[in-house]
């Protein structure tokens, strides 16, 4: 029985309208990740004040801070000021409902979709705040770390795989991390990237973040070439590594263990 017939039978209601729920939820949790990736790396709390224009300050009323339809309504900027709203806003709001409803489709229980979706949340944070900022935070990682100990075995890590995954995570990032810094002379990773990556093997075990660190060095190699190419960017530019990090840790959630099998097939 899988997670979406799980919820079905436990709430009465039909596939459709469930997942229009669970899809607003995640809208709703989305918009909540805005305020995370905004306020948290410049010190600031998540609950007050309210949502206010960074341009002129001005409060957002509550029907323009209703998740993605606001922005549409908008025309993606301020009632106040017409400032021009980033459409990273409505972006990382869709990108909340999309996981939700994955984590709930592609999960065998309700227990493991929302082990998944907190994940997939997680990832979204610690995408923009590396976009942004080039900061990972500790608030996320640490915690993180412990979560993906006590819940790994809704992913299907065992404890071990899991232990192995956080400390080899850890281990080898910071071996790269080490020797670029001897090489170089200056930093190729931040300490930031080093705890994701621990944050990563708890999760998803030894194997689910060794898959992760090659995606996300292959999208990475390929963004640094083509931004080379055009000038944007030259040889020692540094990228930054979560930005590549969370998107190949959520394909490596839903599609990781299908691609170990068939490795070790060859």
């Amino acid at each position: 029985m899988g997670a979406l017939t799980q919820a079905t039978a436990a709430t009465g209601l039909p596939a459709g309208p469930l997942l229009a729920g669970v899809l607003l939820l995640g809208l709703l949790l989305g918009s909540f990740l805005n305020v995370v990736a905004w306020r948290l790396p410049r010190g600031e709390s998540v609950a007050w004040p309210g949502s206010r224009c960074p341009a002129c300050g001005h409060a957002v009323r509550p029907r323009d801070n209703l998740p993605l339809l606001g922005w549409l309504l908008l025309r993606g900027r301020c009632r106040d000021c017409a400032a021009p709203i980033d459409p990273r806003y409505p972006l990382t709001e869709l990108a909340g409902g999309l996981a939700a409803v994955a984590a709930l489709l592609a999960s065998p229980t309700a227990a493991a979709a929302g082990a998944v979706l907190l994940l997939l949340l997680a990832m979204i944070v610690v995408f923009r705040t590396d976009l942004d900022h080039r900061l990972i935070l500790d608030v996320v990682t640490l915690p993180g770390v412990v979560a993906g100990l006590l819940l790994c075995p809704l992913l299907g890590t065992t404890r071990l795989d899991a232990l192995l995954g956080a400390a080899g995570g850890w281990l080898v990032l910071e071996g790269v991390r080490q020797g670029y810094r001897r090489w170089r002379g200056l930093d190729g990773l931040g300490g930031g990237d080093v705890k994701l990556a621990a944050m990563l093997g708890a999760w998803l075990g030894w194997q689910g973040v060794l898959l992760t660190f090659l995606l996300g060095s292959l999208v990475g190699a390929a963004v640094g070439i083509a931004l080379t190419a055009r000038g944007s960017a030259g040889r020692l530019t540094a990228l930054p590594y979560g930005v590549f990090l969370a998107p190949a840790a959520a394909v490596v959630v839903f599609w990781g263990r299908a691609a170990w099998t068939w490795y070790l097939a060859l």
